[in-house]
This record gives C-alpha cells, structure tokens and sequence, in this order.
C-alpha cells in the first residue's frame, strides 16, 4: 500500500462503503458455532459482512471491487460492504474506535503489531474458529514467509493474508549503461556505484527515512541492511537490540552515503520522483509501486527492475502490506460468511486477477501459471514472488509499531540533523525498550 493514499480525501472512500459497523444481516437467526475441529459452513441465509479497508486509489479501488463482485456473484446472499479509507493511519484509528464502541467491522485490514493490539483486548476471532484447525488446508499453498507471518507471538493463527508484496530496486538502465556501471549485485557494490553517478545533479538515491508515527522504505531499508549483515533488530519475542553493533553500521552505512553526496532524503516517495526527473539512478521500493514507477518514469529512459543487492549473509528481503483479520464481535453468520469472503479471494483465479491488476504479489504459489500473460510483460514479478518464500516480517507484537517510528527517528536525526549513528540508536533503543514495557 503506498503512503500517498494519505493525500486522498476522504470523499474518494468507495462509493460501496458503508458507514462503520459489523453489518446486520437479513435474518436475526445465526448459524450455531462450528464444533471443534469443524469448519464453519457457508451460511445459505441472506448475510451482510463489513470489510474495512484502505484499498481506495489508483488500480487498488478496480481491483478491490472486483473480488467483491466475483464472490458476491458466487455468493447472492452474502453482501460484501467495503467500508474505504483514504490511509492506513485512518483505518487503525477507525478500527480502534469502533472497537472501543462495540461496533467493530467483520473483517479488517491489519499490520502485525495492529493485529497483536487487537488480539491483546480479547476483540480477534482466531482463524481456528473459522476453519475448524490453526492451519487449514489453504495455507499450504502460500509462499512460506506468507505462511510464518499469520501467527501472533502466541502461535496461533489470527490473520489471513491480504496485500503482501516485497522491496525491489528500480534504476535508470540508460544512465548506469552510459557511465559503465553494472547493476550492483552486493550492498558494497551499490555504495560504489551510488558514488560513481552522484555527479552533475545527479544523487545516487534519495529516501524517505519516515516518521515516529509512520515508517517508510527508508526505515525498512536500514532494517534490511542489518539482517543481511546477520544483524538480530528484534528477538522472537519482540526484545529490541537497535543499538547491537549490526544496526550502527548498517546506520554508518546509510550515513556515509550521505555524507559523500550519493544519497538524498524526501517525503512523498522521493526516490521515484527524482529517478523519474533523472535526477536520480536508483530507487528501492515495493514491487507493488511498479505501476508507478513506470509512470513517473513515463518513457524517458529504460527502467531496470532487480532484485535487492545481498549483504554478507545473502540475499534478504522484508515483507511489505498487511493482513485481513475477523473481529470477534461478529456473529456466527458473518464469521462463516467472512471465512468464505477469505477462502474465496486467495484462491489463485481470484489472487492472479488482484495481482494482475492491484500491483501486488499472489499470496498462493498457484496463481503465478494463471498469470502468463501479465509476467510477459511484467518479467519482475517471477523475481519478486520468488522472495516471498524468504522475505521475514517484525515480531507481531504492539510496540514494534512505536518502535518502527523510532527507527525512522534515528534515521531522521542522523541523515538530516547529523546525529551520531549509536547516540541516535541509543536514544531509539531506551523508547522501544520502554514501549516493550509498557506492552
């Protein structure tokens, strides 16, 4: 999902939203829980299910409707109302509220941490309610970092998975060709080449580092340099190490090429407005932002689209987008029926169609062969789903969300305020620390 959703206005929410609530349906009589071990059956009886949800410009909006049309056509009695958002921050807001008041949607998008916040309040029903086992049959068919990243720190299954998609590096082919440079295969050889193209006018790259309340591809990036140089940000059980020896210089790393001139910082997707300027070489951004990147670039220049350069310990990639979760509020029609709802658009008919058209990875090994048409003219996705199967995501607990926005701080004060790297992440470590205590 890219940040620029946020300069949408809200009168651009779907014109299928309704106003928040878990949705009522037609007959005040509900289907009795599945016994244990059972999945929930497909309710026959008329049934309306609320979906909240962020999926509101561009290509995203078609694509949205579209699963929503193709289920409701398989499925006449089940009405699907997409309550739209212009922005994530706005959907957690709203998700909060409407939890607080009782009045939580049926189903809902969902980051990790969000996911952990909810679950935390007892307001999540687990995907085993649903399914009748923790890991239902259709999880075998998704890519395995897909898989590891439905669980909460408690093992068991609370999310479906949604809008995933990994980070990938744009350039300026033409203008690496012209200067000899070849497209760099380690994190060292990016730094060299970054340096041998910031010359007249050009900067190497230029990054969104994000804000306390918002992370962006620059604090995923700097979070991708210290795993890939066997860096540990965070244990299994959220424990925070930002000031460990790994998370400096992967910082020292983003400093230098600051300080020599071959790195940049923005708001508002910066590195794909100066590669589109050719005003920069590179860009690292999610697969998903391809359909914008070809637009900015709109023809100028030949785009290069590769996979993210490896560090010692190989190649490493982060797991970008969120999940869909069930609030518990619902009622035994709606939780069948949102069960469905889930089931119906990760098949891989349904998830090469969203692909295709939203930007975003499949979930679902299967649904790659059914997307021929779109891969040949798209050759990056065969690259970029194929890191689905090792890209990692943060623990899922509540403060890794905080903790994130104090990456980006760090960032922030060395890149733009010329802060010390460890004295930054010192300062990053003792608010995570505390964040983590305060749960």
């Amino acid at each position: 999902m890219r940040y620029r959703i946020a300069a949408v206005a809200a009168a651009a929410a779907l014109s299928l939203s309704a106003c928040a609530g878990g949705g009522t349906p037609a007959s005040t009589t509900t289907a009795p829980a599945a016994a244990s071990g059972q999945e929930l059956a497909v309710p026959t009886k008329p049934v309306t299910i609320t979906f909240e949800e962020a999926m509101t410009i561009g290509t995203l909006k078609p694509a949205m409707e579209k699963l929503v049309s193709d289920f409701q056509a398989k499925y006449p009695n089940i009405t699907v109302k997409l309550q739209g958002d212009p922005d994530y921050a706005t959907m957690y807001t709203k998700e909060k509220a409407e939890v607080q008041a009782g009045n939580a949607p049926t189903l809902g998008q969902a980051y990790e941490s969000w996911a952990s916040y909810f679950q935390s309040g007892g307001a999540l029903t687990p995907i085993s309610e649903l399914a009748g086992s923790d890991t239902p049959a259709e999880m075998s068919t998704f890519y395995k970092g897909v898989q590891k990243d439905l669980a909460l720190g408690d093992g068991k299954t609370w999310m479906w998975p949604f809008n995933k998609s990994v980070l990938i590096l744009f350039s300026n082919a033409d203008m690496l060709r012209a200067d000899g440079q070849n497209p760099p295969k380690t994190w060292d050889d990016y730094a060299s080449v970054m340096k041998a193209v910031s010359k007249n006018g050009v900067t190497g790259s230029t990054i969104d580092p994000g804000s306390a309340t918002a992370a962006a591809f620059g604090t995923q990036w700097f979070e991708i340099l210290d795993k890939s140089d066997g860096g540990t940000l965070y244990d299994a059980d959220g424990t925070p190490h930002l000031n460990d020896a790994g998370a400096v210089k992967a910082l020292t790393y983003l400093k230098s090429l600051k300080d020599e001139g071959a790195l940049a910082t923005g708001k508002n997707y910066p590195g794909e407005t100066a590669l589109g300027a050719k005003k920069g070489a590179f860009d690292i951004s999610s697969a998903a932002g391809y359909g914008f990147e070809k637009a900015t670039v709109g023809g100028k220049f030949n785009l290069g689209i590769a996979a993210l350069p490896s560090g010692p310990s190989g190649p490493v990639n982060e797991l970008t987008g969120t999940n869909i979760v069930v609030f518990k509020n619902a009622t035994a029609d709606q939780k069948a029926a949102a069960w469905a709802f889930l089931k119906f658009i990760t098949s891989p008919a349904e998830q090469a169609g969203w692909a295709s058209t939203s930007g975003y990875l499949p979930v679902t090994a299967q649904a790659l062969p059914l997307m021929q048409d779109f891969v040949a003219k798209n050759p990056y996705e065969t690259a970029a789903v194929s890191e689905l199967d090792t890209a990692f995501a943060l623990p899922p607990y509540s403060w890794i969300f905080k903790c994130q926005g104090f990456e980006a701080t760090a960032l922030q004060d060395v890149l733009d305020n010329g802060a010390a790297p460890a004295t930054a992440l010192n300062t990053a470590q003792t608010a995570c620390t505390a964040a983590k205590a305060q749960g």
